[in-house]
């Protein structure tokens, strides 16, 4: 047998010419990857800095793509009421700019000046809303502005971020004088507050804020550890009484009707649910494009506010909408970290009930456009239209930042990565360079 040196030995394969225990080594290698690329991803998260760098990047991202859908919808709608085109976009990147101030202040603060500014921010508020009822305008059938400088100033949205400051504040030095084993100490002022802050802000229409006051008020009696059959009781009551403030209300009663007769043909009710699941579905995978947009041309009433979502389904499709419950899941998944993570209590109870209303607003205004839940009219946060609600919802998110500074070991990463905000960002990455 003729033997030829200097070859290498053929690897053992198969019929068809593939090597088993290369296969093998590549599976084994993706899998190894796969597992080294998911331990990373969870030491990111463990790190102290996560939720400060994930509510700035998440907010930044809706902030951003927010303004580009206010002014896609924007323009079309002023165009259709015969009004100046950039009137509203312009509003909004005002608000935007201050809304930015708000944050960096609110994000440098320490936790006690908003402990300070619960009480004088709750009376600002309940001063507002009686002003909206004495002097305010009314627009589109109901009084819920005051002008203030030449700008409309909605005092409901202040009034939420002064009730979570209030309630937090209220309830940690109950919690600090062994009060709260009682259940009318753990109720009281807090409904009564609710109450007041509630019937001020439904005397001028607006069902919607009221609601949100409500998931403020359970979510500082679920973090505070409410007993359940209290929890479940207090539930029942709010459920019980939105709905017969809706029953009360003609209007809101058409909606609610609108809302379950939407199948129906002959339903006058559900046009604007109607035409935002057209809008919706005529996105598709991946949209029509920014600014390609038929539906906004008068045909989804209030386009750039309550029903942004659906313009923003139609030009960036099933993909970009998802994107955006994404970044809201991101805020989520930020907020109740931080309340879960910090040990003051009235930090704590603070993060907690930003973090619900937040997400509960996003959920609402999404589930009526999607047409799973009723039309409420609250905006989309730091997409829809609307200054009081931009600044007042940025302001709570940095709120939430200064919060994560108290996370745990997230002041002494703060100091190791320096002065420079992109250089802290690389620092949590794992990406600055090594000094030799």
């Amino acid at each position: 047998m003729n033997v030829t040196l200097g070859q290498p030995r053929r690897s053992r394969t198969s019929d068809d010419g593939l090597d088993p225990a290369g296969i093998m080594a590549g599976a084994a290698g993706a899998a190894l990857t796969l597992r080294d690329r998911a331990a990373r991803w969870r030491m990111l998260l463990d790190r102290p800095l996560t939720s400060y760098y994930l509510i700035l990047g998440c907010t930044l991202l809706l902030l951003a793509l927010g303004l580009v859908m206010v002014l896609s919808a924007s323009t079309a709608y002023q165009l259709v009421q015969g009004l100046p085109q950039y009137a509203i976009f312009q509003k909004q990147v005002l608000g935007a700019v201050a809304g930015l101030v708000l944050m960096w202040l609110a994000a440098k603060a320490p936790v006690r000046l908003f402990r300070v500014c619960a009480y004088p921010l709750l009376a600002a508020s309940v001063l507002g809303l009686l002003l909206v009822l004495v002097a305010g305008p009314k627009v589109a059938g109901v009084e819920r502005w005051i002008t203030v400088a030449g700008i409309q100033v909605q005092p409901s949205e202040f009034a939420k971020l002064a009730f979570v400051l209030w309630g937090a504040d209220l309830l940690a030095r109950k919690e600090k004088l062994r009060q709260l084993t009682d259940s009318r100490q753990l109720l009281i002022p807090l409904l009564p507050g609710l109450t007041l802050l509630a019937a001020l802000v439904m005397a001028g229409d607006d069902l919607g804020t009221t609601a949100l006051l409500v998931v403020i008020f359970l979510a500082l009696l679920w973090v505070i550890g409410t007993p359940a059959r209290l929890l479940i009781g207090m539930v029942g009551l709010m459920l019980f009484v939105l709905l017969m403030l809706i029953v009360v209300q003609p209007w809101r009663l058409d909606r609610i009707t609108g809302f379950l007769g939407q199948s129906s043909k002959d339903c006058s009710a559900c046009y604007q649910l109607t035409e935002g699941k057209y809008a919706l579905g005529s996105g598709g995978w991946f949209g029509v494009g920014l600014g390609a947009s038929e539906s906004k041309w008068g045909w989804v009433p209030n386009s750039p506010t309550d029903f942004i979502f659906a313009i923003l389904g139609e030009e960036l499709g099933l993909v970009g909408t998802l994107c955006v419950i994404m970044l809201y899941g991101g805020i989520a998944f930020a907020g109740l970290r931080i309340a879960r993570r910090v040990s003051d209590t009235f930090t704590r109870l603070a993060a907690g009930a930003v973090t619900m209303w937040i997400i509960a607003q996003a959920m609402v205004n999404i589930g009526a456009v999607l047409g799973v839940l009723p039309i409420t009219g609250v905006p989309l946060p730091l997409i829809s239209a609307g200054v009081s609600s931009l600044m007042v919802t940025m302001t709570a998110l940095g709120m939430l930042m200064a919060f994560a500074r108290s996370e745990p070991g997230a002041r002494e990463a703060l100091a190791a990565a320096g002065p420079s905000t992109p250089l802290r960002l690389l620092h949590w990455l794992g990406l600055e360079r090594r000094q030799r």
